[in-house]
């Protein structure tokens, strides 16, 4: 059997839940408000998490790419794009988190002028025309490759987004994280880990769970045919 040694998709699920619910506990509950953003700087634990979470997706996606056209693995080239699907859905959701953030800290839903917004928006943008390339193809060798080039060259927009973010010159995007380590600590630091380790599970478990459907439906197919 592929893959026995993973972890049950039941005990992902109740993880996902238990981290989920202590997250909002922490951050609703426990963690302080900021001094100069108040109740509003709590859309951070989401935002920072889910935009980390995304930039995971997207090397999963282009890792399990390279399996596929290093390895041919059978199965990489649907877990690369499974990967990829998550990542532009948690992109959506940085994207939105941070425009609602944007909009009550500095009274702007989005700025052209900032390198660190509009890297990420590119980033984005390219990995929802993954989609379009992806089923323009007819299923088959051909659109496994050309998709797992795709995802391997997108991955190199990863860290030009990331370190955008460092390099900003500007505060619209405030920088959490240092060489000497977190800008925070206390209660909000363990409120973010948390939460990060929440969106993490949260987005394997999503993950799991549409690869599931993709391989049972393959599956259907095939005895369909037979």
């Amino acid at each position: 059997m592929r893959r026995a040694h993973r972890i049950p998709l039941p005990a992902l699920a109740v993880a996902a839940l238990v981290l989920v619910v202590a997250a909002l506990v922490l951050v609703f509950f426990v963690a302080p408000n900021d001094a100069d953003q108040g109740f509003s700087q709590r859309i951070f634990y989401f935002h920072v998490s889910i935009a980390f979470t995304s930039y995971l997706c997207f090397g999963a996606g282009a890792w399990k790419a390279l399996r596929h056209l290093w390895k041919r693995d059978p199965h990489a080239d649907l877990e690369s794009y499974v990967a990829v699907h998550q990542g532009v859905i948690f992109g959506s959701l940085v994207l939105l988190t941070g425009s609602i953030w944007a909009k009550i800290s500095w009274g702007h839903w989005w700025l052209w002028s900032e390198n660190q917004l509009v890297l990420f928006l590119v980033l984005f943008l390219f990995y929802a025309a993954y989609f379009m390339l992806r089923f323009s193809v007819d299923p088959g060798p051909q659109r496994a490759n050309l998709s797992a080039v795709y995802a391997l060259f997108g991955v190199v927009l990863v860290p030009v987004s990331f370190m955008a973010i460092r390099l900003a010159q500007h505060f619209i995007h405030p920088v959490v994280f240092t060489r000497h380590g977190a800008a925070f600590g206390g209660w909000i630091l363990v409120a973010y880990l948390v939460s990060q380790a929440a969106i993490i599970v949260l987005a394997y478990t999503l993950y799991r769970v549409e690869l599931a459907g993709k391989l049972l439906a393959a599956r259907v197919r095939e005895l369909r045919l037979a």
